[in-house]
């Protein structure tokens, strides 16, 4: 198969695939996972731990003997400098680590803002402003494990000030994973559990006789978790109904196409499902991108996942100008938008829908994913044209108090009465 399918933009074959990109939400939640996954919800909820314990057995394969194997200890060890602990730790991971965060923090922290007072002829009009008490952060396991989703959804949950932070991983996950371990730690988590998918959000959402339920579930997941989300979102706040990892880059003039390429398959790496889109005014560009990638793959350690994205949604769309481009980047609504070449950068004041923009050749989107310092659980499937990045906002609720005195009651009952006969 074609690894990277190079059309016209439009041509009758590139407007129905941009027509497909349009509705690609569409098959976010698989019906037949989402029939199974309400199924293990309900009995999660009504039965709790005992229920629980049985799915973790089931779907996570652990022996288990009961509820108190699905927790797991944060290894305090592994802050300090034990040199058995620490070796566990890949050359350069604390450190890289400890930078990320701060980039993280220092970010996150212009978000944060208290409420405000108004105070007018009487009227006092207060906003007040409350961090969410107990959040969820899901940690995906399966083809990986991300210690970067860690460190994005906990840092701007402790910015906001939420008291309660706890992780739910698969527990193969979590053995096997030394930086994650040390990841948790660090960040000051405290409350971890052993579970995955659609088990490990119905615990978060409803609680157990043991696990106690959050306000808030965050992070990102595969079919089972988006579909859990989705199942208990009318009884716990949640980020997103998060579908595969996207990237769209768009590509002006004569540029790199080996670094093109790099950028495109370390998207298509995340997941089969991943969508690597190129759009270029330069045909031949296009087609040399192509040659990279499958040259590229020859020396992928995940060259298996990153083919099959490939294969089945690798895309580079030729324009006209960079004027369709910019039309078609504000229709896909991509989760990252990476803009390469003086003509692709000029229109990033244009661009309305994207999650994350990356401006320039020597701005990839991994750079994003842990050191930039902004979020990446950003909205994907076109949920850009309406969604944003997780931050400090997410973790926040607001209530308003209001004081009238007796003059400016007067003052304004009058008004008050004529809307209300109105309505």
């Amino acid at each position: 198969m074609t690894l990277l399918t190079v059309v016209k933009a439009q041509s009758r074959q590139g407007q129905k695939l941009l027509e497909n990109l349009a509705h690609r939400g569409d098959g976010v939640l698989d019906d037949h996972i989402l029939n199974q996954a309400s199924r293990i919800v309900e009995s999660i909820r009504q039965y709790g731990d005992q229920e629980l314990v049985k799915a973790v057995q089931r779907f996570d394969r652990v022996a288990i003997q009961g509820i108190e194997d699905v927790r797991r200890e944060p290894e305090p060890e592994l802050l300090g400098e034990d040199p058995a602990a620490l070796a566990m730790l890949p050359a350069g991971f604390k450190e890289a680590l400890l930078r990320a965060v701060n980039a993280i923090e220092r970010f996150h922290q212009r978000q944060a803002h208290d409420g405000f007072t108004l105070s007018q002829d009487g009227v006092e009009l207060v906003e007040r402003r409350w961090p969410l008490r107990r959040v969820g952060v899901y940690v995906p396991g399966g083809l990986a494990a991300y210690p970067s989703s860690v460190m994005m959804a906990v840092v701007p949950a402790r910015i906001a000030g939420v008291e309660e932070i706890v992780v739910a991983t698969p527990p193969a996950t979590w053995e096997a994973n030394a930086p994650l371990r040390y990841t948790v730690g660090m960040l000051g988590v405290r409350e971890v559990y052993g579970m995955g998918g659609t088990h490990a959000v119905a615990a978060l959402a409803y609680g157990t006789e043991t696990i106690e339920r959050v306000d808030k579930i965050v992070g990102p997941g595969n079919a089972w978790v988006t579909a859990g989300k989705h199942l208990v979102s009318n009884d716990v706040a949640i980020d997103s109904l998060a579908g595969p990892s996207e990237v769209l880059i768009v590509a002006s003039g004569d540029e790199n196409p080996a670094w093109i390429a790099a950028d495109l398959l370390a998207q298509a790496e995340h997941d089969p499902l991943a969508l690597p889109l190129l759009v270029t005014d330069n045909e031949k560009l296009a087609k040399r991108v192509a040659k990279e990638v499958r040259e590229q793959l020859k020396n992928l350690a995940t060259a298996d996942v990153a083919r099959a994205a490939m294969e089945n949604q690798g895309l580079a769309l030729v324009v006209i100008s960079m004027d369709e481009a910019l039309e078609i980047v504000n229709s896909v609504a991509p989760e990252h938008l990476q803009l390469v070449g003086e003509a692709a950068e000029g229109i990033v004041d244009q661009v309305r829908n994207a999650g994350a923009i990356f401006l320039g050749a020597h701005t990839p989107e991994v750079f994003g994913d842990y050191v930039a310092g902004p979020n990446h659980v950003l909205p994907t499937v076109g949920t850009a044209r309406f969604s944003s990045a997780l931050g400090v906002e997410d973790f926040i609720r607001r209530s308003h108090v209001v004081r009238f005195s007796r003059g400016a009651a007067t003052r304004w009952a009058g008004a008050a009465a004529a809307l209300a006969d109105v309505e």
